[in-house]
């Protein structure tokens, strides 16, 4: 799951080394920066955005319909995580390097001290789990205090997505209601559908997955 973007923001492509938050490693992953001057990254992101169920379930601000639009909104997303108002992520597979997924901490409030958490893999890589050990990692990170120090981190996908349902639960964001009309339709910027909302706790306890 994802969110719709922030917008355009610049077009100043930010290194890696921009990136303020620390690379996560576990259950086989190695969760880094995205480059937007990687051709390998850019394709990553232009197969994850353009694929059908990725589609299906979000609708981002901006659609990305080639790799330049890819490029864009990559570079968008990159320029986010160097203003610290968003922790975004390229899932790997440790051993390979090989880009397996996206997953980002969004709508980071500093003040409330919470976050929203949306992520998405690749289509060959689903079914090995790789959502719920990212995430997993994510969450354990951004809800302690040597990490993003968050009370409160939420999840929300569309009614109907069941697999993102049984993969918050499995990493123990609770369900805590639908929330009517509130993210897009498939493909449209003016028709609503209604979403259900997880969220996780810093005193929750850790799941483990």
């Amino acid at each position: 799951m994802t969110h719709p973007d922030d917008g355009h923001l610049a077009h100043r492509v930010p290194a890696p080394a921009d990136h303020p938050f620390p690379d996560l490693h576990g259950h086989g992953l190695h969760l880094r920066p995205w480059d937007p001057d990687s051709e390998a990254d850019v394709d990553a992101w232009f197969r994850g955005r353009t694929d059908p169920e990725f589609r299906r379930w979000n609708t981002p601000l901006k659609i990305t319909t080639d790799l330049d639009s890819a490029r864009d909104s990559l570079s968008d997303t990159a320029w986010n995580t160097a203003e610290g108002v968003a922790a975004s992520y390229c899932v790997t597979d440790a051993a390979t390097g090989a880009p397996l997924g996206h997953i980002g901490v969004n709508l980071i409030n500093p003040v409330m001290k919470s976050a929203r958490v949306g992520y998405w893999v690749l289509p060959e890589v689903r079914g090995r789990r790789v959502a719920t050990h990212a995430l997993s990692l994510v969450a354990r990170w951004a809800l302690t205090e040597s990490g993003l120090g968050l009370h409160r981190l939420e999840l929300d996908h569309a009614v109907g997505h069941d697999s993102s349902c049984h993969i918050a639960e499995r990493c123990g964001f609770r369900y805590e209601g639908t929330l009517r009309g509130a993210m897009w339709e498939a493909g449209r910027h003016d028709a609503y559908r209604d979403m259900h909302l997880h969220a996780r706790l810093a005193q929750d306890p850790d799941v483990g997955v």
